[in-house]
């Protein structure tokens, strides 16, 4: 598989460590399949991660078209997905937190490392401090929770194409039912 020209390198797990001796935050721009997500389309859009010794500050804006089953009349139908995102993922080791009283800044203002004392409360996710940063991984999980847990294909939707009262209407499936209410 070869890229087009111009297109951005494939999305790879990269180092912690990699990403602490950086000084500015690690940027990707995206336009690639996403692996473990269907979609008609690339996911596209821009990834950052900048490391802030013990917390990987995480934000990323990508979208993209999947295609769902309307669970009200069982048709495929095409929606844009769309992700916004900003995390702080807490770089310590398994069992290791910072513990409770530290003070994160608002998600909206930028982080200054100087005010950075994480609490482990305060943080979204826990990262091995040498171990790596998928953002492959990391996109997927942002874009399948902003999946509809009920799928409709709109206001117009038939619903169901048997959905209906009359007698011989309906699923030939019911029969027998239909025969024990007659008894």
């Amino acid at each position: 598989m070869s890229l087009a020209a111009g297109a951005p390198p494939p999305l790879r797990p990269v180092s912690l460590p990699e990403l602490r001796l950086l000084a500015a935050p690690r940027h990707w721009e995206v336009n690639q399949p996403i692996a473990g997500l269907e979609s008609l389309t690339p996911v596209r859009g821009l990834l950052t991660a900048h490391h802030h010794s013990g917390v990987l500050e995480v934000e990323g804006e990508v979208e993209t078209i999947v295609t769902l089953r309307c669970d009200r009349c069982l048709n495929l139908f095409n929606q844009a997905l769309r992700a916004e995102a900003h995390e702080l993922l807490e770089l310590a080791a398994a069992g290791v937190g910072s513990g409770p009283g530290g003070t994160l800044p608002h998600p909206s203002r930028p982080l200054d490392p100087t005010e950075l004392t994480p609490s482990g409360d305060d943080l979204d996710d826990r990262l091995d401090p040498e171990g790596d940063f998928d953002p492959e991984r990391w996109l997927f999980e942002q874009l399948s929770l902003r999946l509809p847990l009920v799928s409709r294909c709109g206001a117009e939707c038939p619903g169901p194409a048997t959905w209906s009262s009359e007698e011989g209407s309906g699923d030939s499936r019911w029969a027998a039912l239909r025969k024990l209410k007659e008894s």
